[in-house]
């Protein structure tokens, strides 16, 4: 009886090692055992083309993206709408970048056009009445507010579907504008005008009730100053704006609290003389992100010059010199990297040329239109400004 019983035990025992050994999961459910490792977020540069007035000979036609931490090396050519009558490329006025749309804007003189970052397809291009210029999106990523090519309104647009809420009139030559960092103001240069205009964007409430609306309405002028503002950029606190204007070379300094300016800034040491375009000394002025610094375009002398904003009024310090005339500025997120419309990287804390930027057939590549893009499997997690911007909040 107890042998019997061991050969039964045998025999299960022998059972059980044959199915045990027999049986694997499916590779599908090897797969989900094994822990998927986190995609890593890639920092790349978006510059949109032609963003030297229609100049095929900058770049091309597109949106050419470099990876930033590959020596700012080409990775691709994205192709982009905003053609003219003839199909030939019109000229680039604009960057701009939603992360709830996970989408890129991009102006022309005619036209907008919203592009997937993930499918990089072109999703709609719209035209609106007065044409377009450079435009701003709202830090939330639902609101765009988009000048009208230096005519008499700004357009209130949907970022998800291009519609024009409302139209903001200031009767000034729309131009350029730039969202505040926490979206309840936007600042709008015209060309025909001394100051900058101040729209309040901020929900308010209704003669008390429940009812909510966005104002969008102009509720301050800040200046005079000395002339048309042309490129301008503010802090992050939006306390100061730092404005170029027409037949100087330097930049002037307003409070946008009180409307005043505070301070006229000339460069020393440099002549103004005949430029290639804009038709001002200095077209393009910027924060470091630490607001440390101000970085200024002088075309005529092919510069970079660059001041003490830890004074007021801010000191120049030095120069750098560029291969063209430079005509724009703006910084990497981190303010590791300066990226001038001339097409030059440059370590902001050496104040040295790193890098240039160069198409597929190794040319190079100049634009006024560039922005940077943080993207995590193919899901834009932060984006940069086509504007140098300062980037110290209050408490920070």
């Amino acid at each position: 009886m107890i042998t019997k019983f061991r050969i039964f035990l045998l025999l299960l025992c022998g059972a059980l090692v044959i199915l045990t050994a027999s049986w694997s999961p499916s590779p599908e459910k090897r797969a989900s055992s094994k822990i998927s490792a986190p995609a890593k977020t890639q920092q790349y540069l978006y510059v949109a083309v032609p963003g030297i007035r229609n100049y095929l000979e900058y770049g091309g036609h597109g949106i050419l993206v470099f990876d930033m931490a590959n020596d700012h090396r080409l990775v691709k050519r994205i192709p982009t709408g905003g053609l003219k009558a003839d199909g030939t490329p019109s000229n680039v006025k604009g960057v701009a970048v939603s992360l709830a749309t996970n989408s890129i804007y991009v102006t022309t003189l005619e036209a907008l056009q919203r592009i997937d970052l993930a499918t990089e397809k072109i999703i709609w291009e719209k035209t609106y009445e007065g044409g377009c210029d450079r435009l701003s999106m709202s830090p939330d990523g639902k609101l765009l507010y988009l000048p009208t090519l230096e005519k008499e309104n700004w357009n209130v647009v949907d970022a998800e579907m291009g519609d024009v809420i409302k139209q903001v009139f200031t009767n000034s030559g729309a131009h350029n504008t730039l969202y505040g960092a926490d979206g309840t103001k936007v600042y709008m240069a015209g060309l025909r005008t001394p100051t900058l205009g101040v729209a309040e964007t901020k929900t308010l409430m209704v003669n008390g009730r429940m009812a909510l609306v966005k104002t969008h309405t102009v509720v301050k002028q800040v200046g005079p100053f000395t002339n048309a503002i042309r490129p301008f950029t503010i802090n992050g606190s939006q306390t100061l704006c730092y404005v170029n204007v027409n037949g100087l070379l330097g930049f002037e300094v307003g409070d946008l609290k009180t409307g005043n300016k505070l301070h006229r800034v000339e460069v020393e040491g440099f002549k103004q003389g005949p430029v290639k375009r804009h038709g001002c000394p200095s077209h393009g002025i910027g924060l470091t992100p630490d607001e440390k610094e101000v970085w200024l375009c002088d075309a005529f002398n092919q510069r970079l010059h660059i001041f003490d904003n830890t004074v007021m009024p801010p000191k120049q310090v030095t120069s750098i010199e560029v291969r063209d005339q430079p005509g724009w500025i703006t910084f990497s997120i981190d303010g590791k990297y300066a990226y001038p419309s001339t097409g030059e990287v440059i370590d902001v804390k050496k104040k040295k040329v790193v890098a240039t930027l160069k198409d597929e057939n190794g040319n190079a590549v100049s634009s006024e239109k560039v922005v940077e893009i943080h993207l995590n499997d193919k899901k834009a997690v932060k984006a940069g400004d086509q504007f140098g911007i300062g980037r110290v909040t209050k408490g920070a």
